[in-house]
């Protein structure tokens, strides 16, 4: 037998959301924030899936040679009913960050990002690796 599906799939789906099975929802922040790192002969470049965020939802910030994407969200889901009545609200309110390290060596100013299309795309240069010097410590003996 089929229900009525004014508020989902059925009638019932939402009722039992919380204790069958997950929240399904559309405004739901993705949990990770999924990306892809390419190499190439200058530096790296990453590309962070963020749909649903705007620009100014993203933060990121290089700290001890850390660098740290933030995404905030605030979203509102209403639907009333002709006398103004509502029949369902709903909100989200979530954070999601991650860390990368870059290196010591890089600097804020080294690092380009841009947003779109829900992709923040971030170029980090690659710093040349200064070769490890082997000093010699050497203890005076006092004879």
């Amino acid at each position: 037998m089929l229900m009525p599906s004014i508020f989902g799939e059925s009638l019932f789906d939402d009722l039992f959301d919380d204790f069958a099975r997950p929240v399904k929802s559309a405004a739901a922040a993705p949990v990770v924030m999924r990306t892809d790192i390419r190499e190439n002969e200058n530096g790296y470049e990453l590309d962070i899936d963020l749909p649903g965020y705007k620009k100014e939802d993203v933060q990121a910030q290089l700290q001890n040679g850390y660098l740290t994407i933030t995404a905030a969200t605030n979203t509102s889901n209403e639907t009333k009913d002709d006398n103004g009545k509502y029949i369902r609200r709903e909100r989200y309110y979530g954070t999601c960050s991650r860390n990368f390290y870059v290196g010591e060596d890089v600097k804020q100013e080294d690092i380009k990002a841009k947003f779109e299309d829900g992709i923040l795309k971030i170029a980090i240069p690659k710093k040349e690796e200064k070769p490890a010097v082997d000093e010699n410590k050497y203890i005076t003996i006092e004879g």
